[in-house]
């Protein structure tokens, strides 16, 4: 059973998260917040697997709330959706780097908010199902160009820091499998391996490190 934590500062939005995740067999809401700070509680209570967070909440938003979340190890299982009105948000990229482990928007249909939610619980990226790359390349733009290399890069092999690209680019194991002509099971090894020796939570914070580390543009 994956337990989920809605965050959304307006009450129907919370209603109708709620109603559609109860009426799952393998999902559970595990409580509601509409400010960031109490979802920082609730989180640190219940220890949900997935987070639904709104951005643009009063007080303390949604940006600084995953923040405080994913620096907590005692959360380190618990990922966080960050739902989005606009495709181009300026929170979005902050927000991954932050710690999310990706973005919807709020008109996404009931099938792709399912999708979504049960694939961060895997462990799986969700940086946008549309546009990644484009989007991620707006939001590492506004940046400042000056780039720091992840310090545990130079770990990475050859294979690791070609994979950590691929990543980047928005493939999953299989696509990324059938880019380098080998197994899922080989191109799955990789992807793991580079997230351990880069201490990344998942698949988005390796598509941030390599975004500030110039392996992709």
């Amino acid at each position: 059973m994956t337990t989920v934590l809605i965050v959304d500062d307006q009450d129907l939005v919370r209603i109708g998260l709620r109603t559609l995740i109860d009426s799952e067999d393998d999902l559970v809401c595990a409580g509601e917040a509409a400010d960031g700070l109490t979802a920082v509680k609730q989180a640190r209570e219940h220890h949900p697997d997935v987070i639904l967070m709104d951005v643009r909440m009063s007080g303390v938003d949604g940006l600084e709330a995953t923040r405080r979340i994913t620096a907590d190890p005692a959360l380190a299982g618990t990922k966080v959706l960050v739902l989005t009105t606009f495709e181009i948000d300026e929170y979005v990229f902050g927000a991954l780097r932050a710690g999310a482990s990706g973005f919807l928007l709020k008109d996404a249909s009931p099938v792709e908010l399912l999708r979504a939610i049960r694939l961060v619980a895997e462990g799986e990226a969700l940086l946008a199902p549309s546009a990644t790359r484009k989007l991620v390349r707006e939001f590492v733009s506004m940046a400042p160009r000056n780039r720091t290399p992840h310090p545990q890069l130079g770990s990475l092999t050859d294979r690791e820091r070609e994979v950590l690209g691929l990543v980047a680019e928005g493939l999953n194991n299989e696509e990324i499998a059938e880019r380098l002509v080998v197994s899922p099971a080989t191109a799955r090894t990789h992807v793991s391996r580079a997230m351990v020796k880069l201490g990344a939570r998942d698949r988005a914070q390796l598509v941030v490190f390599a975004y500030q580390s110039g392996l992709a543009d």
